[in-house]
């Protein structure tokens, strides 16, 4: 499950930690759904464990975006409710308006979702 947390009109992006080959490649967050947990309880405790934040899921963006053949990837558009988030297991969170969506080098299963949130962001204020 992914969480696409927008505020104000920009998109919190995560950098993986780990595994190695993933390292230092930009993600939206979120993770695996526990067995008995429905995938909207497992995008608000992933967000939690992984940010310290609390987030409403909002809406479902596109379908299942295949990740590999056993792999899935939900998403959902959320606001958070409470914290700030944290870069409790990624190297760094950056907040990304439309303009600068791509400055960072997203992991190939985030692209495709990243591309259908473009139209939900703000561009960059010019001034």
């Amino acid at each position: 499950m992914g969480a696409a947390i927008i505020r104000d009109g920009r998109l919190l992006a995560a950098q993986r930690a780990e595994p190695p080959h993933m390292a230092g490649g930009w993600e939206l967050p979120g993770g695996k759904v526990d067995p008995g947990e429905s995938d909207e309880d497992a995008v608000v405790r992933e967000c939690h464990e992984e940010l310290a934040i609390k987030i409403r899921p909002l809406r479902r963006v596109g379908g299942d975006w295949r990740l590999s053949e056993r792999a899935l990837l939900r998403v959902w558009t959320a606001e958070i409710v409470e914290g700030e988030p944290q870069a409790l297991e990624h190297l760094a969170l950056r907040w990304l308006t439309r303009d600068d969506l791509y400055d960072v080098a997203w992991l190939p299963g985030d692209r495709p979702v990243i591309t259908e949130l473009e139209p939900d962001l703000r561009p960059t204020a010019k001034g």
